[in-house]
C-alpha cells in the first residue's frame, strides 16, 4: 500500500466522523471516490455498508475507522500514522448476497446484502413462511416474526442478536436463522451452503404482510424472496495487522 497516493476521505454525519474528516483532509488532502486508489471512510458500520455498496464498481479497498457506535468492519480512530497504518494494512474479500424479491403485485426489486436479508412481519400477527433450498421445501410452515440469511462478516449482526451462529470468516456456509419462531417452536435455524439459494415463500401475505430488507433497503409486501452468495463481487476491506475479521469473529466468540 505504500505507493498508493489518492485517498478519499468519506464521513458520515456524525460530528465526531466529521471533526476527523476535516483533520486527515488537512493532513492528506483528498480527492473523489471515482480518482482514489484508496478509501477511507470515518464512522460507524452502517457508514461502512453505505461506502462499500456506494463504492462497489469502483474496485478500490476501502479502511474504515470507528467515529461511530459500532465498530466491527471498522479500525481504531488516529489521525497520526496513518499512512503507515495504511501501507501495513490486511485486505479482506466480502461476497455479498443477491436479494431478488418479489411483491404481490408481481413487481420485482434486486439489491445487494453485505450482511444479511432479513424478512419481517409488518403488522400484528406473526408471518408464515414456507422455505425451499435449492428447489427443494425444506420447510412446509415456519410461523414468526421473521428470518433472515446472513454472511460470515454479518452473522455478529442482527444474526447473533437472534441467536444465530458466528460464521468463521471465509467459511463456504451461510446462517439462516429464525426471528422469534412460534412454530417449529424448537427450530434453532440451519447452515446451508455459500453456493444455495434459499427462497422464501409468504403464505397468506394479504392476511400476514411481510417486507424484506437487504442492509436496510427494503421491500413492502412481498410474495417471495430468492436469496443466493453474489460471488461476481467481492468488496474489499482493510483492517490493521491482526485485527482483521477472523481473529473479530474470534474474540466475539470468547467474550
Amino acid at each position: 500500500m505504500a505507493d498508493r497516493k489518492r485517498i478519499a476521505f468519506l464521513a458520515s454525519e456524525a460530528e465526531s466522523a466529521q471533526t476527523g474528516q476535516a483533520e486527515l483532509v488537512a493532513m492528506h488532502g483528498t480527492c473523489a471516490p471515482e480518482e482514489a486508489d484508496l478509501i477511507v471512510a470515518l464512522g460507524g458500520d452502517g457508514f461502512m455498508l453505505q461506502t462499500l455498496h456506494g463504492t462497489q464498481e469502483l474496485d478500490v479497498p476501502v479502511y474504515g475507522m470507528n467515529r461511530g457506535t459500532v465498530g466491527f468492519l471498522m479500525n481504531e480512530y488516529a489521525s497520526e500514522d496513518l499512512m503507515a497504518r495504511l501501507a501495513d494494512a490486511e485486505e479482506e474479500i466480502i461476497n455479498p448476497l443477491t436479494m431478488t424479491a418479489t411483491q404481490v403485485d408481481g413487481t420485482v426489486h434486486s439489491a445487494l446484502a453485505i450482511n444479511e436479508v432479513s424478512l419481517l412481519r409488518q403488522g400484528p400477527q406473526a408471518a408464515k413462511l414456507r422455505i425451499w433450498i435449492d428447489g427443494r421445501m425444506r420447510m412446509e410452515e415456519l410461523v414468526c416474526d421473521g428470518a433472515l440469511l446472513a454472511t460470515p462478516a454479518g452473522s455478529t449482526a442482527y444474526n447473533y442478536s437472534a441467536h444465530g451462529p458466528i460464521l468463521p470468516i471465509g467459511s463456504d456456509v451461510l446462517a439462516l436463522t429464525a426471528i422469534a419462531p412460534f412454530r417449529p417452536r424448537r427450530w434453532r435455524g440451519a447452515l446451508v451452503r455459500k453456493s444455495s439459494t434459499v427462497t422464501f415463500e409468504v403464505t397468506n401475505p394479504e392476511k400476514r404482510p411481510v417486507m424484506a430488507d437487504a442492509d436496510s433497503r427494503s421491500v413492502r409486501n412481498v410474495a417471495t424472496v430468492e436469496i443466493k452468495s453474489e460471488p461476481a463481487v467481492g468488496h474489499r476491506i482493510l483492517f490493521d495487522p491482526g485485527h482483521g475479521l477472523e481473529e473479530r469473529l474470534i474474540r466475539e466468540q470468547f467474550v
